[in-house]
């Protein structure tokens, strides 16, 4: 995951032996994982934490960054599925900004699209896919189509395009109202978190890693219903010759999404079984 850090501002050769000392002696214990020695975080400023765990003394640690953020996203359940090697993780797989139904009314709309009667993509919604990394938040079962309100923010494994409008890879992208294309990698059957994303960059804040004192960017990106909060690494970018992110430009690649739980839990009574 050492590339996934390059996005937050550590350079390549950034000994992680190092993150994990600062983040047993100065962290503090991540909510909703698992023991509090051994599960950390430690945060670097600008909303960004660092996730430091292990749960076999015998493991490597483990070390990825996060990002507190206070928009919300809404996505309509599909399916929450554990995740073999973390059992504080959960993979959300659903639709991003879907119409405005009822659970019952949107499980029975699911059931139509998956049947070819209808499509979901209607009026606006794109299929997402994410780790949630507070899944011990969710009941045990959901009601298929549920809607939970998360935050959510993408980190580069790839930029493949950064430049104008004129050079994005599928022109019919520039034709939606969006102007944005976000697309699970290999689709809904096994996302793995993972999108392929093709999006206009509408600000750019430059942060400051406190501990490397290198610069790195925060893109607010346009997406339908609300902008997405991604990160990407200067230096892959200056290995692939691609230019430094600013407003306007458009940003392609395959971006990993992680975030959290903000709202929409069902009470005790209202989490009906259709899958767990």
């Amino acid at each position: 995951m050492d590339f996934l850090l390059e996005c937050v501002g550590f350079p390549p050769e950034h000994p992680l032996d190092d993150l994990v000392g600062r983040a047993l002696r100065d962290g503090e214990p991540a909510a909703w994982r698992g023991d509090p020695r051994t599960h950390r975080r430690l945060a670097i400023g600008g909303g960004i934490d660092l996730a430091i765990e292990r749960d076999d003394p015998d493991e490597a640690w483990t070390v990825v960054p996060q990002y507190r953020q206070e928009v919300r996203l809404r996505v309509a359940v599909e399916e929450i599925r554990k995740v073999p090697d973390s059992r504080f993780d959960a993979l959300l797989v659903g639709w991003a900004a879907p119409p405005i139904r009822s659970d019952e009314d949107y499980a029975r709309a699911m059931a139509q699209e998956r049947a070819g009667l209808l499509t979901l993509h209607e009026p606006g919604a794109y299929p997402i896919s994410a780790y949630l990394t507070d899944a011990r938040r969710l009941p045990g079962k959901l009601l298929q189509g549920h809607v939970l309100a998360v935050t959510l923010a993408g980190f580069a494994l790839d930029v493949t395009y950064l430049g104008p409008n004129g050079g994005v890879f599928d022109p019919q992208v520039l034709e939606r109202e969006s102007g944005a294309s976000v697309e699970p990698l290999g689709g809904l059957e096994d996302p793995g978190g993972c999108a392929e994303i093709s999006v206009r960059i509408q600000s750019v804040r430059h942060l400051r890693n406190p501990i490397t004192g290198a610069d790195f960017d925060l893109l607010t990106v346009d997406a339908p219903e609300r902008p997405l909060t991604l990160f990407v690494s200067r230096w892959q970018l200056e290995r692939d010759g691609l230019p430094q992110p600013r407003p306007g430009l458009r940003i392609e690649g395959v971006f990993l999404f992680s975030g959290r739980i903000a709202g929409g839990l069902p009470g005790p009574r209202s989490s009906a079984a259709v899958f767990g």
